[in-house]
């Protein structure tokens, strides 16, 4: 059987250092001091597929060096490299491939009638290369290890995408047309959280492992949304403490309802003294966060409405390091019913730190009820 393997060794880097992404500014996370997270992502995503039996009779058709083959061979598998110039680039000190849309398109022509799937480790924008070239005539599937990752491609951690992988293989995963997604730029100026659908892909899906499409919110919820948001306000004004508040159209509106200026896609960190808020950091990263975390602070956070992602999706700032220093009593979880559509997910690459968060948590649906929701 041979597999594609696409790998943007650049995706999520700007997740940490609260970019809403890392295409077009790998130069700033750099500077911001972010460092490589997907070359990590394959390299556990290939030695847990090395566990299966029969996973070295794969042949992987793979891009030159960080695009595939460094991982391939460093894990023993079995590969062939379609040609390609990869060159290097220092920034700040840091040495990284100066890849880009261009090397995933070319791979992706070359995987045509060749493979019979292609895996590519990436986000959003990964993924619309891809289909833009393959369209629907090769099944993908993502290694989740971008930023935002809206599109209903990927796998719900690297681990899982080998789970589906095999289940492929073997003939046991539906194929399913599934949309790509990335964020509506217009929405977004409009201080909306909405996910704009390039493409369909097909995809083999095995239920509970490959996440489905972010959401819009409906308008008839804005209502709804809106008494819900300003009763969460008023009762954080009512303790003082230092506040994460987290990102999404919901948090933007409690946000709003403070009276700060916080935030859509960003984490903002706030201090509430005296029934006053007062926003201490906007757009805080990983490293702002760490700055705060021996204060006790309070998160508060909405669920990936399609992805059902509490954690690991879009707010990568909380990461493992600040997430294993705040107790799970400190997290709120605010969300609208239809937001909630089973069990809900927190992927921090951990695992130590998502057992943490595992079992039930209490999610805020509405001014006066809560709702016990599984955390998976």
């Amino acid at each position: 059987m041979r597999v594609g393997l696409i790998v943007n060794p650049i995706a999520g880097m700007g997740g940490k250092v609260a970019l809403k992404g890392t295409d077009g500014v790998v130069e700033e996370a750099i500077r911001r001091g972010a460092r490589p997270v997907s070359p990590d992502l394959v390299r556990l995503f290939l030695r847990e597929l090395s566990h299966y039996p029969g996973a070295r009779s794969i042949v992987f058709l793979t891009g030159p060096g960080p695009l595939g083959e460094d991982y391939l061979r460093e894990l023993g598998f079995k590969f062939e490299v379609i040609p390609l110039e990869v060159r290097y680039r220092e920034v700040d000190g840091v040495v990284i491939p100066d890849t880009g849309p261009e090397h995933t398109k070319a791979l992706a022509r070359e995987m045509l009638d060749k493979v019979s799937l292609i895996l590519f480790a990436g986000g959003d924008g990964t993924a619309r290369d891809i289909v833009s070239v393959v369209g629907k005539k090769v099944p993908i599937l993502g290694i989740p290890t971008g930023v935002k990752m809206y599109s209903g491609v990927f796998a719900v951690s690297p681990e899982k995408a080998v789970e589906v992988l095999v289940k492929f293989l073997r003939g046991e995963a539906r194929l399913e047309e599934r949309e790509v997604r990335d964020i509506d730029e217009d929405s977004f100026r409009r201080d909306e959280v909405r996910a704009k659908t390039y493409w369909t892909a097909l995809v083999p899906v095995v239920e509970n492992l490959v996440q489905g499409s972010k959401e819009a919110v409906k308008a008839d919820e804005s209502e709804e949304l809106e008494a819900l948001a300003e009763a969460v306000a008023e009762e954080i004004l009512e303790n003082d403490g230092i506040y994460f508040l987290g990102s999404g159209s919901t948090i933007k509106r409690i946000k709003d309802s403070l009276g700060i200026e916080g935030t859509l896609l960003g984490v903002d960190v706030v201090e509430v003294k005296d029934g006053r808020a007062r926003l201490l950091v906007k757009d805080a990263t990983e490293r702002d966060l760490l700055r705060f975390v021996d204060r006790d602070p309070k998160v508060v956070v909405t669920v990936v409405g399609g992805a059902n992602f509490l954690f690991g999706r879009g707010n990568q700032q909380f990461s493992a390091e600040v997430l294993r220093r705040i107790p799970r009593e400190n997290v709120l979880v605010v969300a609208t019913p239809d937001k909630i559509k089973g069990p809900i997910r927190v992927y921090t690459g951990d695992r130590e730190v998502d057992d943490k968060f595992r079992g039930y948590l209490r999610v805020r649906v509405s001014s006066w009820m809560e709702r016990l929701v599984k955390v998976i």
